[in-house]
């Protein structure tokens, strides 16, 4: 599907909020809330729009720390890993990766000892190596036309 400007200003407009109605998105951009409708049924059914989430605080939720969690798996214990990862609780978002590590994991988490804990769960898959989130600098930003 080629994305006209049109088409990036309703992806834009849904970045900022997904909660906008047709209606909304169409005044804003100049477009018929039926037109609006059918640009995004499109925009699904080709792929360029996946979902719609929440957005939920982790801090309000008691989950204290934000880290980046990168492994290096062990001989013959990345698969194991890749097949286990999904269950754990306080993982986020889980990438493989190129260079020295494998994977590189947000996760959430609620103190320090939960912390401690985690690691000790992946100890058993490669060696690991934590970075805590102390600020966001850029979060959720838009993907807008180059």
């Amino acid at each position: 599907m080629k994305v006209d400007k049109l088409s990036w200003d309703i992806l834009e407009s849904l970045q900022e909020n997904a909660r906008l109605s047709n209606a909304e998105i169409g005044r804003k951009i100049g477009l018929s809330s039926p037109a609006v409708a059918e640009r995004i049924k499109k925009m699904e059914d080709c792929g360029i729009l996946q979902g719609y989430k929440a957005d939920v605080s982790h801090m309000k939720l008691d989950y204290q720390l934000k880290a980046f969690i990168s492994l290096k798996a062990f001989m013959g214990r990345l698969k194991p890993f890749l097949a286990k990862v999904s269950d754990f609780t306080e993982v986020l978002n889980c990438y493989r990766i190129t260079g020295n590590e494998n994977i590189i994991m947000e996760v959430v988490l609620q103190d320090q000892l939960h912390l401690q804990e985690f690691i000790d769960k992946l100890i058993t898959y490669g060696e690991a190596k934590t970075s805590i989130v102390l600020s966001h600098i850029v979060e959720n930003k838009p993907i807008t036309k180059y």
